[in-house]
């Protein structure tokens, strides 16, 4: 029955044992740097907790190992000195075994050897400075005490301390740890846990996204409802009407509350499975840092990692898919990015080098950037290299621009060291990293300065649950934002919106904003001038601030954010689409590739722009790939006004006009673009589902240079007839 009930007990033990391992591990870290109390107490507390746990489980060999690391450790706690790197090393590749063993005990595994990190520990206690050992047996029986079990104060420590040798830690490899996530036999289950197959979860995951459809169809219906209700009300106080307002009114009181409690079943049921299914990223960042100290040890470098933004959660299977990238990223920055420090004092920085991790999530993707402040790539040595290996052509890479060499880094078998060491020289490691990064649907990009460091930004679709999206209108079109990205929206005021040849900027909170056209920036239209009561959104992404001019702010949803489909899924612009309650699709926008966004939202100055201007989504969307095969850039609007409002802020060569729209039809838009001088000469071509002469009269007299009807628009005539109104309209000027 004992044990049994130990059995229950064990796998608890093992995770609470990992993440005691992980803590002590950044304090010996820290404390090898400076001495700091705190730091010491809480290492002292866990290597007690890790003695009297195992103790109490009647792991007694366990127990004995953690309290030898104490005997190591706490005969320095009343001194004002860093930890020394002999002790650091040693009770770091103690802590590795000692969970190893817990870790095979538990999974009924081969257990790793502790007798070579008992005779580690027994070779530090004279640099440290501890009585020799008892000769009694062990030193911790399971019912000891604290008092019983702490080490008796030390003496004094040696004044040749510092000058003793270190000990020979390399000698005593530490055996790997198993991952905290490693599969583990039925019976040692943890008491009151499941196990679920991951694609029982999946398609959990692909019914509650079903179920957040079923609740914006419920919402849809709500408003179709409350437009019908307010047709009834027009329609005035009418006895045989009453009763039926009556009903509807309750059926929309019902609908409302069915929908806000379907939104709280699915915010709580994705909650449940974002629990079930997802890690924070700082369970495989955390480790980092002990990482970069053993490559220090190494390389005899100098570095310190920081880590923004370890708090993302992340799908288990893709947290462990990035763990051998991000292992490869920061071994590489260390040992080729990262300077001596005696060069980097020379360089004018400080000896130690600035390592960062930062993880940032916006809507359903993902992005980790790794950078450093050390000497950045070598360009010329990546020339070099690429050329002696047959990489690429000598003249290829001498054409390459620097971005393009920087690519060669990933290529399979490229080094830069001429010797293989520990660390690196073997070809292998970037290549490994951009092919893992791929293989979950990401890319990688890479960016240097000379002198100054290199920066690596992994992004990648994190497709679990839903994503705040705002949706936005530019034109006749919708666009999503991830809401993560929005820091704020405003209306445009003229007094706030500076403009001059090159860019116009907004002064947002004393501070000056580059300003862009969303519908330019992703090529629905040319830039227009932002006009007063404009909305506006600022948008923040990597470090980067702009504003964004919109046609009109729709609001916020909940949405399942989907990767692009193969073909399309290089483009830039876009990080995936989602469907709305009416099956529409929308594409949400990558806010880091707005931020980063350096050219002008402008066409090409020799191509010619025509403006497509019809009701239909689909006689739009035949006339652009029409005039687009062409050789025109297109830009279209669903109306008459829309029309009217683009004329304003751009110039076009061509109008393509259907006659048969509602609110201001082919005609009268024609008749209102004549009256207007800046825009009066603007060749304008009616389109017509019906071939009447009645309808090409009208059109004659509103001022239209053609008439088509769309069957010869099928036939292919739009764009002989557009290419010759513009040639006449140019050789008249």
């Amino acid at each position: 029955m004992m044990d049994d009930f130990l059995a229950q007990l064990l796998p608890g033990f093992v995770d609470e044992s990992a993440e005691i391992v992980e803590r002590l591990t950044q304090h010996l870290i820290e404390l090898e740097k400076a001495h700091d109390k705190t730091r010491f107490d809480d290492l002292a507390r866990g290597l007690h907790t890790l003695k009297g746990s195992s103790a109490t489980l009647g792991l007694e060999e366990l127990s004995d190992l953690a309290h030898k690391m104490e005997d190591v450790v706490l005969p320095l706690r009343g001194k004002d000195i860093a930890l020394p790197g002999a002790v650091a090393d040693a009770v770091l590749a103690t802590l590795d075994v000692w969970l190893a063993n817990l870790r095979a005990t538990n999974n009924k595994t081969e257990l790793p050897a502790l007798a070579p990190s008992v005779q580690l520990l027994e070779s530090l206690r004279a640099l440290v400075g501890a009585p020799p050992p008892k000769k009694n047996g062990s030193h911790v029986g399971a019912a000891q005490t604290p008092a019983q079990a702490a080490p008796a104060p030390a003496p004094a420590a040696h004044p040749a301390a510092k000058e003793a040798p270190p000990p020979p830690v390399a000698a005593t490899p530490a055996a790997p740890a198993p991952e905290a996530e490693e599969a583990e036999p039925a019976q040692a289950e943890e008491a009151g846990s499941w196990r679920v197959r991951t694609r029982d979860v999946v398609a959990l995951l692909h019914e509650v996204e079903r179920l957040r459809e079923v609740r914006l169809r419920v919402d849809e219906r709500r408003r179709e409802l409350d437009r019908t209700l307010a047709a009834l009300t027009r329609l005035g106080m009418l006895a045989q009407t009453a009763e039926v307002r009556g009903q509807l009114a309750g059926v929309q009181r019902a609908l409302a509350s069915d929908g806000e409690e379907a939104a709280d079943i699915v915010a709580s049921m994705e909650e449940g499975l974002k629990a079930i299914t997802t890690l924070p990223m700082r369970t495989i960042l955390e480790p980092l840092r002990r990482t970069v100290r053993d490559v220090c040890k190494t390389t005899g470098k100098l570095a310190r990692l920081s880590v923004v933004g370890g708090e993302v959660s992340l799908d288990r299977r893709i947290l462990e898919s990035l763990r051998g990238p991000l292992v490869h990223l920061v071994r590489n920055a260390v040992d080729h990015g990262i300077e001596s420090p005696e060069v980097r004092e020379g360089r004018g920085k400080h000896r130690e080098g600035a390592l960062v991790i930062r993880v940032e999530q916006q809507g359903n993707m993902l992005f980790i950037e790794v950078s450093d402040d050390g000497g950045g790539l070598d360009n010329a040595r990546i020339k070099q290299v690429a050329i002696e290996r047959n990489i690429v052509p000598t003249a290829e890479a001498e054409a390459m621009l620097p971005a393009q060499l920087h690519q060669l880094i990933f290529r399979n078998g490229f080094s830069t060291r001429g010797t293989v060491t520990e660390v690196s020289g073997r070809g292998v490691g970037m290549d490994v990293v951009r092919n893992e990064v791929q293989a979950l649907q990401g890319h990688v990009e890479v960016q240097s300065t000379p002198g100054q460091g290199s920066r690596f930004l992994l992004s990648l679709p994190a497709d679990l649950g839903s994503s705040p999206v705002l949706v936005v209108r530019c034109g006749e079109h919708q666009l999503g934002l991830p809401m993560s990205a929005i820091e704020t929206s405003l209306l445009a005021r003229f007094d706030e919106v500076k403009t001059s040849r090159e860019r116009i900027q907004l002064v947002h909170r004393e501070e000056l904003l580059p300003l862009a056209d969303l519908g330019a920036l992703v090529g629905l239209r040319q830039a227009e001038q932002p006009q007063e009561g404009q909305p506006l959104l600022v948008l923040q992404s990597q470090g980067k601030r702009v504003a964004l001019a919109v046609d009109e702010v729709i609001g916020d949803l909940e949405l399942a954010i989907r990767p692009l489909p193969p073909e399309v899924r290089e483009l830039p612009a876009y990080q995936g689409a989602a469907t709305l309650a009416r099956g529409e699709l929308l594409l949400i926008v990558r806010p880091d590739w707005i931020a980063g966004l350096e050219r002008k939202a402008s066409a090409i100055a020799s191509s010619r722009r025509a403006l497509v201007v019809d009701d239909s989504l689909t006689a739009r969307a035949l006339h652009r790939t029409a005039l687009e095969a062409g050789g025109y850039v297109v830009h279209t609007a669903s109306n008459g006004r829309q029309a009217l409002e683009q004329l304003r802020h751009a110039s076009y060569d061509v109008l393509v006009v259907d006659i048969g729209m509602e609110e201001m039809d082919g005609f009268e838009l024609t008749r209102a673009i004549r009256k207007k001088p800046e825009i009066a000469q603007v060749p304008v071509v009616l389109v017509s589902a019906h071939d009447s002469a009645a309808d090409r009269q009208r059109g004659s007299e509103a001022g239209a240079d053609a008439f088509l009807s769309k069957k010869e628009c099928v036939s292919g005539r739009l764009v002989a007839e557009v290419s010759a109104v513009v040639a006449r309209k140019q050789g008249a000027a």
